[in-house]
């Protein structure tokens, strides 16, 4: 299910950033905003919505959902752990250690390395 979600949000998060850089900027229309053009429409200067003004809409919206559903999913996964379960059983100790089974070091190691004669 999260996987399903994970590549809806990719999906609508290129579109989103195609939708918004396909769309012209607010400054296109300044000539209608005084006076020119189609200034006295019914719905003023910016005209009615646009197709991908709500297409803009949409995405955002699915956009939104997914995160939220992504963010509750990741918040409330039901997975199974040793550390929470108070049942586990201890499968063995562990035996201290005795000086048999501690390695001893050689009796060449243990002796200083000789200093280089010089000539």
């Amino acid at each position: 299910m999260s996987t399903f979600l994970v590549i809806i949000h990719t999906i609508v998060c290129i579109a989103l950033i195609l939708i918004i850089l396909l769309q012209t900027g607010k400054g296109a229309d300044m000539g209608a905003a005084f006076g020119g053009g189609s200034s006295q429409t019914l719905f003023g200067s910016t005209g009615s919505s646009t197709f991908l003004g709500k297409l803009t809409t949409a995405a955002a919206v699915i956009f939104m959902l997914t995160s939220l559903s992504l963010a509750y999913l990741s918040g409330h996964r039901n997975t199974n752990s040793i550390m929470l379960d108070k049942k586990a059983p201890i499968e063995q100790q562990a035996a201290p250690a005795t000086p048999e089974k501690i390695p001893q070091p050689s009796q060449e190691a243990s002796q200083p390395a000789k200093p280089a004669q010089a000539k």
